[in-house]
């Protein structure tokens, strides 16, 4: 970043663009690969690389054109955020712009479900789960500058029309919330389709044994 005069945000995209003019490395570092294999790309979360420039987007499509990989986008805002309206709409907005940008499988993920527990009612965490934009008006017109409600408004027609983002709760504690989660990834990346029936070898012979019985 001194080098290049870049603040934090500038240097992690001058990254990306270094690795997109490199890409025979990324793919050196992939191998083969197959089936069998899942690989994780833990992405950073400045949403420049999703939203407002082709970074990401140049890179899924690299890895769909030349390794075939099946993918899948899950993007995690953590569940604090519905204590706050505005920041809660802002990383909806932000999950939609990602999802139509990559044009990829994509999951929305609430995490950290803990630490909401004991702020907020399930009724209540149902209307962030499935994104109800009246809370946005609702808020709206309890603290904010009457200049902005036409904002306010377009924002939730803009979110209706969409109607793209939903999201999944995460616990990491919880057992069932990740396996959810991960069954969802595996429905998105269709896994399941990819493998081999198995047949036991003992289920094999009880089958052998009742045909020539």
């Amino acid at each position: 970043m001194e080098e290049m005069s870049l603040g934090p945000n500038g240097g992690l995209v001058a990254c990306f663009e270094f690795l997109l003019d490199n890409l025979d490395w990324l793919d050196e570092e992939l191998g083969e690969g197959d089936e069998e294999s899942l690989v994780v790309f833990d992405c950073p979360g400045q949403i420049e690389l999703y939203s407002h420039i082709p970074v990401l987007p140049t890179l899924t499509k690299h890895l769909q054109q030349h390794h075939s990989f099946s993918l899948c986008a899950s993007y995690l805002i953590e569940s604090t955020f519905v204590v706050d309206r505005a920041k809660y709409f802002a990383g909806t907005l932000s999950a939609m712009s990602a999802m139509i940008m990559l044009e990829i499988p994509h999951i929305n993920i609430l995490s950290k479900m803990d630490l909401v527990k004991n702020q907020i009612t399930k009724r209540e965490m149902k209307r962030f789960v499935d994104p109800d934009p009246n809370l946005l008006l609702e808020d709206a017109r309890k603290d904010t500058n009457q200049k902005f409600w036409k904002l306010n408004e377009k924002v939730v027609d803009l979110i209706e029309d969409f109607s793209m983002v939903s999201y999944l709760k995460l616990e990491a504690g919880d057992e069932d919330s990740v396996a959810a989660i991960l069954s969802y990834i595996d429905d998105c990346l269709q896994w399941s389709e990819h493998q081999e029936p198995r047949m036991r070898d003992d289920d094999e012979g009880v089958r052998d044994e009742e045909l020539e019985g």
